[in-house]
């Protein structure tokens, strides 16, 4: 009778050590996409949930980043001092003249939320005006590389983008000249 024991012990013990394993891995097969595709978590990399920014524009008016959810919103960090950023504003600009109106599947048009990482305000503004940069969302707390949105997205050079799209969601990064063209092309419906 002894030898019978242990065999039934160890079939049961190996029921429950494959009924719970293909639990798990049913469960996790399932569970983290579902999430996933629910709700996208916040972070500066693609597919995630751009982190919320609210600065002040040239008038001291406070403008959020989400209050453009909706439209698909170029975040651009740059400054009046950054030659290669002010090389950049050009192709930018010639995107926001030609993207701001197209036609969306989902989104309300195509905007710019423009972070200068200026410590002047009369050199962010004469750049503001002199690159023509138009979209009403030109913000800076003018803490040059101190500035708290350069901290919450990480920014280590400038320029540096992220493309968002109606939901909040980075749905591109760093496009710069004709790849930001690109990108909204492709978003953009005939």
């Amino acid at each position: 009778m002894w030898p019978l024991k242990p065999l039934k012990i160890m079939k049961k013990a190996i029921n429950l050590l494959f009924g719970g394993t293909f639990l798990v891995l049913i469960s996790t097969m399932v569970s983290p996409s579902a999430a996933q595709a629910s709700n996208p978590v916040q972070g500066i990399e693609i597919g995630n949930v751009a982190p919320e920014l609210n600065l002040p524009d040239p008038n001291g008016k406070m403008i959020a980043l989400s209050s453009l959810r909706g439209k698909i919103v170029l975040l651009d960090f740059w400054a009046a001092w950054c030659g290669p950023c002010r090389h950049e504003n050009p192709h930018v600009v010639k995107a926001y003249n030609k993207y701001k109106d197209a036609k969306y599947s989902k989104a309300k048009g195509f905007t710019v939320y423009g972070v200068s990482l200026d410590k002047s305000k009369e050199s962010w503004i004469n750049a503001i005006k002199q690159d023509g940069l138009t979209w009403p969302y030109n913000v800076s707390d003018l803490k040059w590389w101190y500035s708290d949105a350069a901290k919450v997205y990480g920014v280590q050079g400038i320029p540096a983008n992220w493309l968002i799209d109606e939901k909040g969601i980075i749905i591109g990064r760093n496009l710069r000249g004709p790849a930001l063209e690109q990108a909204l092309e492709k978003l953009v419906v005939n």
